[in-house]
């Protein structure tokens, strides 16, 4: 009969937070096999037919028959969704219409092979990816799946078969599964129904035989098969428990737990659950308790423990740890019931003196007498090995800092100073408590056996200062008697008490501390931009949280790993630890120091590893050889992650940087492209078009004419020469190489060079000039200047209604003259103002715009920058229409102040 539901219990909120998400989603069904032709789409069809035979609105959304016969009469009475057909290739190729199936909305779906991959231009790369959608529409699915396409058996597939498997899914699709129903055939009959050409053509029968359905091969799938199926469905066991809060266990397979502690016995232990999981070909758990008294254990302890849990891990059992403080048997079957384990491993205790066994139970008591769901295995040691860990459980460990000890001496003596002032003063009977108070002193202080050692000062001091007769040890009256030993006990428990929470209260700060350590760690590696930031603040930050030296290694330009930072600095490393660097980085596994790969070197190597790969080590090494607690591997596993999560991101930024770049030079590069093709090569054009008139036809022409094609060469020649100067000038401007010469001149003279230096440009427009002759001086360079204004006044020709008017005007400031520009095309829009002043604007502008680089105001923009000037765009009207450039100048030194 199953357990009922723990009424002290309650659902774990994860379990309950999981079901709740499946609310409203399809429900999934796979059907499992181990190679093809096993009768999974057969299997499915079946089930479909039984559902639809029951009412269920079931639609196909797509089947794979392979021309088989049995499979195809399955698909009669049931309705076939149309298949999508797609051009890929030059061919057509028909997938499941997704879509279509979603807006049909059956109440269950049949789509068989979940890890197909669809054709390139379909919504999802992968099938799988389209039953996540119908699953999310509320509809049912029955699906099938093979073995080999689990992603993390694709390794294990190509060695039992040696076929690399191409079509995979990610295991976690697995756990969508509602159900799964295995379809298991023996090897014989499946490869009889291949011999029947029920699988394949005949022509693909022998070499399917000879390689993939060997009868060998079909064994090995056939238990990965039923494993996967019997784990999921553990799985969901689990889930299922931890949702009703049933504590369990169910024990419907045999799952085995060791307690690992400090004792010498340890290793034993693990080895005895290795076989015993061995015999039963069940998985099993390593534990280690972790308490706030774990951090005061002595470093001899802390290796144990470390070295039990690396072997147990070596033999393939799962870590894990449990932190309690006082009940430490309700924490070890608590975790036992929520992981199913069926039994419980721990350590025979030794036998234990009679005081001892008055005062409480050991823990494999406790469990023995709580556990009775669990069956509860007792391992001994050997007797050569107790002996040894009787001996050392004999070598208490006691305080031996004389320090310590002189301290509570002193403690001790302020007491019976205070006793006797109070004596003198108040003469009270229950002077001990003021001894008592020097023992809690002590204890808060000092620890255990210091108030030990101060609570039998004690004992010995009142009774010789206190107690009639005076200075001396013996006693007349009983309830003195009484007083001291009941002193003495109160004193001992006391003590006990107040240096266990001594330890307690030190555990937690120095978690506090190692907390924050960690916080601080995550805050400064997330706010480092560089790569040498979070290589330096990687080592530096690791260093001071173990106390250990760091290094971090990551592959150079040349595909070596480099040394790219250390705490404190290191230049190289020897060959033995470069080795196990090397080899850490290339399998992505730890190597060097306390691992089974080159464990001479000095150093441990983790590889700093994220989903894109590995993107170098870090390094570790102790002044000091000790081995790593549990606690400890799990920081560093916190930080190593953290480090390559910080790595990978400056790469990420940095590949980021270059595809920007890379993008913004194509970019150039084709507009570039672009304003020769065009822009350039319209006045070439114009003028071999000129001079081949005045070859050709030169009697014809006549005076006039012959002027005429010499004016629009002469134009067209002054045009591409300013094309090839802006692009002359950007250049210069992009690399700081242009000189400016500087010298006052005046601003009516540099508006009617450019005017002039642009001719016809200006013939279809009216022109007004609103600069008055008495302007002050601007200090510029003359020539550059003339440009910036021909090409201002050229954009605004070129952007401006023929017959339109363009009006030049000047006005001067206090330490500066504006000279705008403003015609009457149709305005640039607010959000563009900044933008036409970028190199090639005009090539991310609407289509349908007027002829130009695209570099005329960028020009403008640097000249005038170089000369310490402005330049804006506004609108030229209140209606927004218009263009207005306004260009500041800076005045000349003798004219600065002159408005």
């Amino acid at each position: 009969m199953a357990p009922a539901p723990n009424s002290e219990n309650r659902p774990e909120p994860e379990a309950l937070l999981a079901e709740a998400e499946k609310e409203g989603r399809g429900r999934l069904k796979i059907f499992l096999g181990a190679a093809p032709g096993v009768g999974k789409t057969y299997a499915m069809l079946q089930a479909g037919r039984k559902r639809a035979a029951e009412g269920i609105d079931v639609v196909v959304g797509i089947v794979e028959t392979h021309g088989r016969q049995e499979t195809e009469r399955l698909l009669r009475n049931l309705t076939v969704l149309p298949r999508r057909p797609h051009l890929y290739r030059g061919r057509i190729l028909h997938e499941m219409d997704l879509d279509a199936l979603i807006e049909r909305r059956p109440q269950l779906a049949l789509i068989d092979e979940l890890a197909h991959t669809n054709v390139p231009d379909s919504r999802h790369e992968k099938r799988w990816q389209d039953v996540e959608d119908v699953l999310a529409a509320g509809i049912d699915v029955y699906t099938t799946l093979n073995i080999q396409h689990l992603e993390s058996l694709n390794d294990i597939v190509a060695r039992v078969s040696g076929v690399r498997v191409r079509e995979t899914l990610p295991d976690n699709v697995l756990e969508l599964a509602d159900e799964i129903e295995l379809i298991d055939l023996p090897p014989e009959e499946l490869i009889e129904r291949l011999r029947q050409g029920k699988v394949y053509l005949q022509d693909q029968i022998a070499r399917a035989i000879e390689n993939f359905f060997s009868k060998g091969n079909l064994t090995a799938l056939r238990e990965l098969a039923m494993r996967v199926a019997a784990d999921r469905v553990d799985a969901q066991m689990i889930a299922h428990m931890k949702t009703h809060a049933i504590s369990g266990p169910w024990p419907t397979q045999d799952r085995i737990m060791v307690c690992i502690n400090e004792s010498p016995v340890a290793k034993s232990l693990v080895r005895a659950a290795k076989r015993m999981a061995d015999r039963a070909r069940a998985p099993w758990i390593a534990v280690n308790v972790v308490s706030s008294s774990s951090e005061s254990l002595p470093d001899e302890s802390k290796n144990r423990i470390a070295e039990a849990l690396r072997l147990a891990e070596t033999l393939g059992a799962e870590i894990a740890s449990v932190n309690a403080e006082a009940n430490i048997a309700d924490e070890i079957l608590e975790f036992a019931r929520s992981r199913n384990v069926t039994r419980i491993l721990v350590g025979r205790p030794r036998p234990r003196r009679i005081l001892a066994s008055m005062t409480r139970e050991t823990v494999a008591e406790t469990l023995i007498r709580q556990g009775q769901d669990f069956e509860i295995t007792l391992i001994a040691p050997d007797q050569d090995e107790a002996r040894r860990a009787a001996i050392r459980a004999g070598r208490v460990r006691i305080e031996r800092d004389p320090k310590a000890y002189l301290a509570a001496t002193g403690i001790v003596a302020v007491a019976t100073a205070i006793a006797f002032a109070i004596e003198r003063i108040l003469p009270v009977a229950s002077l001990s408590l003021v001894f008592l108070t020097g023992v809690l002193i002590t204890a808060t202080r000092l620890g255990l056996w210091p108030s030990l050692y101060a609570a039998t000062v004690s004992f010995f001091t009142y009774n010789f200062f206190f107690t009639e007769p005076y200075h001396t040890f013996v006693m007349h009256r009983q309830d003195d008697i009484l007083t001291l030993v009941l002193f003495y006990v109160t004193s001992v428990l006391a003590g006990n008490l107040a240096a266990r929470l001594r330890n307690q209260v030190n555990a937690q700060r120095a978690i506090a501390k190692r907390t924050a350590s960690l916080y601080e760690f995550s805050r400064k590696l997330a706010s480092a931009a560089s790569f040498d930031d979070v290589i330096w603040t990687a080592v530096s930050n690791v260093g001071a949280i173990l106390r250990c030296q760091a290094i971090a290694l990551t592959p150079g330009a040349a595909g070596r790993l480099e040394i790219g930072g250390a705490f404190p600095p290191l230049d190289e490393l020897d060959v033995r630890d470069y080795s196990a660097a090397h080899w850490a980085w290339e399998h992505g596994e730890p190597a060097g120091w306390t691992t089974a790969t080159l464990p001479s070197s000095d150093w441990l190597f983790l590889p700093l590893k994220t989903a894109q790969g590995t993107h170098g080590v870090l390094g570790i090494t102790f002044e000091e050889r000790r081995s790593l607690t549990p606690n400890d591997l799990r920081i560093l596993d916190a930080l190593t992650d953290q480090v390559a999560i910080a790595v990978e991101r400056t790469r990420l930024v940095s590949d980021l940087q270059d595809s920007r770049i890379l993008s913004e030079t194509e970019r150039l590069r084709s507009a570039l492209l672009s304003s020769v093709s065009h822009d350039l090569r319209t006045p070439l054009v114009s003028i071999i078009g000129s001079a081949s008139s005045l070859i050709e036809a030169d009697d014809a022409l006549g005076s006039g004419g012959r002027r005429q094609l010499a004016e629009t060469i002469k134009e067209e020649g002054d045009r591409l020469n300013r094309y090839v100067q802006n692009l002359l000038d950007m250049t210069r401007l992009g690399y700081g190489a242009l000189k400016l010469n500087r010298q006052p001149s005046d601003a009516r003279e540099l508006v009617g060079a450019a005017v002039h230096q642009l001719g016809s440009a200006l013939r279809s427009h009216l022109l007004v000039l609103d600069v008055a002759d008495d302007l002050p001086a601007v200090d510029v360079d003359p020539i550059l200047m003339q440009q910036v204004l021909a090409n201002v006044l050229d954009n605004a020709a070129k952007y401006s209604p023929s017959g339109s008017t363009i009006i030049v005007t000047g006005l001067t400031g206090k330490n500066s003259l504006t000279i705008a520009v403003s015609d009457e095309g149709p305005g640039i829009a607010r959000e563009d103002r900044e933008r036409v002043f970028d190199m090639f604007y005009r090539v991310r502008a609407a289509d349908g715009q007027r002829a130009g680089t695209g570099l005329g105001l960028a020009i403008c923009k640097g000249i005038v920058d170089a000369h310490g000037g402005s330049i804006r765009a506004e609108p030229a009207k209140a209606d927004g229409t218009g263009t207005r450039i306004e260009i500041g100048l800076p005045l000349a030194a003798d004219t600065k102040g002159v408005a």
